[in-house]
C-alpha cells in the first residue's frame, strides 16, 4: 500500500517550488478522488499536523544518510535542495545560472532596508550620504527589493521592503532570524534632512557575511527554481500612477 510518507516525498520531489503543508493537505485531498472506495482515499484525510510529523521524519533521515541532498523549510514552504558542499558539480550542469552578484553600496542599502523596512528612499539616502537611484533599481531588478505602499509624509514617498524572494535567498523564515536582528533595529540611525551618523556599517557587514553564506546554497538547489518578475523603471512609474490615481 502506498503510505502518507511516500506520497509526501514524490510531492517534495516533484515540485519546482518550495510546497506549504496546505498545498500538500490540498493535493492529498484531490487525489483522494481518484481513489474512491480504496484504502489510499484515507490519504486525503491527513491533518496538517501529521504532514508536519512526515516532513520532520524525511529532514531527519537524509541527515542521518548523509544524502547529497536535504529539506529544508522556508518563508512559503518546504523544499528539496542539494547541500553546498556539492555546489561545484552541479554548477557545471547549469553554466548560465550564477549566484547574485551585488557591490558593497548594494549590499549597504539592502542592510538597510532589510532591519529598517518599511523605509523610503530618502530614508535611505540619509544614511548612506549618497544617492541610491541606481543602486535600488537593481535591487527591484534581482527581485530582492519591493514598493511596499507610501509614507503617511507630505508628498507620499514610496516605501521599500524585502520580499519572499529575499527571505528564501538567505534561508529566512521571519525577519527575526536575521543575526542581531532586534539590536541593529535599534540603532540610532538618520533620518531624511537629518544629519548622517557612521553608524550603518554593522548592518553592511552583518548583511554581507549572510548573503555570502547563502550565495552558495541558492546555487545549488535540486531543481531550477524560477526568480520573481523583476520590477523595471516602467512598472515602477506606473505602479506610481495608478496609486496616485487612486488617490485622487
Amino acid at each position: 500500500m502506498v503510505t502518507l510518507k511516500a506520497v509526501v516525498e514524490a510531492l517534495l520531489f516533484t515540485s519546482q517550488k518550495p510546497i506549504s503543508l496546505k498545498e500538500i493537505g490540498a493535493t492529498l485531498k484531490l487525489a483522494s478522488d481518484y481513489f474512491e472506495g480504496r484504502e489510499e482515499a484515507a490519504l486525503g484525510k491527513a491533518s496538517e499536523g501529521e504532514i508536519a510529523e512526515i516532513l520532520d521524519q524525511l529532514q531527519r533521515e537524509y541527515t542521518e544518510l548523509n544524502r547529497a541532498f536535504q529539506l529544508v523549510e522556508q518563508v512559503s514552504g518546504w523544499i528539496l535542495v542539494s547541500r553546498s558542499e556539492y555546489h561545484i558539480w552541479v554548477r557545471q550542469l547549469f553554466p548560465e545560472m550564477r549566484p547574485t552578484r551585488l557591490s558593497a553600496p548594494a549590499l549597504e542599502t539592502l542592510a538597510i532596508i532589510a532591519y529598517r523596512q518599511p523605509i523610503t528612499k530618502a530614508d535611505i539616502e540619509a544614511i548612506r550620504g549618497v544617492a541610491v537611484d541606481s543602486i535600488m533599481q537593481k535591487l527591484l531588478d534581482v527581485g530582492l527589493v519591493k514598493i511596499a505602499g507610501r509614507a503617511e509624509v507630505p508628498g507620499r514617498p514610496l516605501l521599500y521592503a524585502t520580499t519572499q524572494h529575499f527571505m528564501e535567498h538567505f534561508g529566512l523564515q521571519t525577519l527575526d532570524e536575521l543575526p542581531n536582528a532586534s539590536e541593529l533595529r535599534q540603532l540610532p540611525l538618520p533620518r531624511a534632512q537629518e544629519e548622517k551618523e557612521s553608524k550603518i556599517k554593522p548592518l553592511e557587514n552583518t548583511l554581507k557575511t549572510l548573503f555570502e553564506e547563502k550565495a552558495v546554497d541558492s546555487a545549488s538547489s535540486v531543481q531550477d527554481k524560477s526568480t520573481p518578475e523583476p520590477v523595471t523603471k516602467t512598472e515602477q512609474s506606473a505602479a506610481e500612477t495608478n496609486q496616485l490615481n487612486k488617490e485622487n
